[in-house]
């Protein structure tokens, strides 16, 4: 053993004191809480589809980009309202998985550098956060498209 992993009896006491007085995290009700409202969400989405398909006439292969846009928007909304802060600190992982919280980590950021102005409040750190998702999508689209076409080529 080296010298780095042997501590002190004061560390050892500090390491035992820290243990008794550490809050106990509740994984399993946190767990429940993501899944439930990440569910929701994706439940309000899939509400949101059957509408279009169903008063817009649009396709299962079409609904997709109006669905995504509408859900986005209503994360805007409700951010912008205050009330999708509450939802994360409820569900955590729940409301920030969905596409929907693609559009909160947008709008938290543009709200919060507003006061900078328009150009380089929002515009500027808008995508700060969102930017680097915006990027590898657009990145991995390319290469999937890249690899079908040469797959298409070589297939004949």
């Amino acid at each position: 053993m080296s010298g780095k992993d042997k501590t002190t009896p004061q560390q050892e006491e500090y390491q035992q004191l820290q243990g008794k007085h550490e809050i106990k995290r509740p994984v399993f009700t946190n767990c429940l809480k993501a899944f439930f409202v990440g569910g929701i969400f994706c439940a309000v989405g899939q509400a949101i589809s059957y509408f279009y398909i169903y008063f817009f006439n649009f396709t299962e292969q079409t609904v997709g980009s109006p669905t995504t846009a509408t859900m986005v928007f209503l994360a805007l909304l409700m951010t912008g309202f205050g009330f999708y802060d509450r939802i994360g600190q409820f569900a955590g992982a729940g409301s920030a998985v969905p596409v929907t919280g693609f559009g909160n980590a947008v709008i938290s950021a543009a709200i919060e550098h507003r006061t900078e102005g328009f150009v380089l409040g929002v515009g500027a750190n808008m995508f700060k956060l969102a930017g680097s998702v915006i990027l590898f999508g657009v990145f991995s689209a390319f290469v999937v498209a890249l690899i079908k076409t040469i797959l298409q080529m070589i297939g004949g």
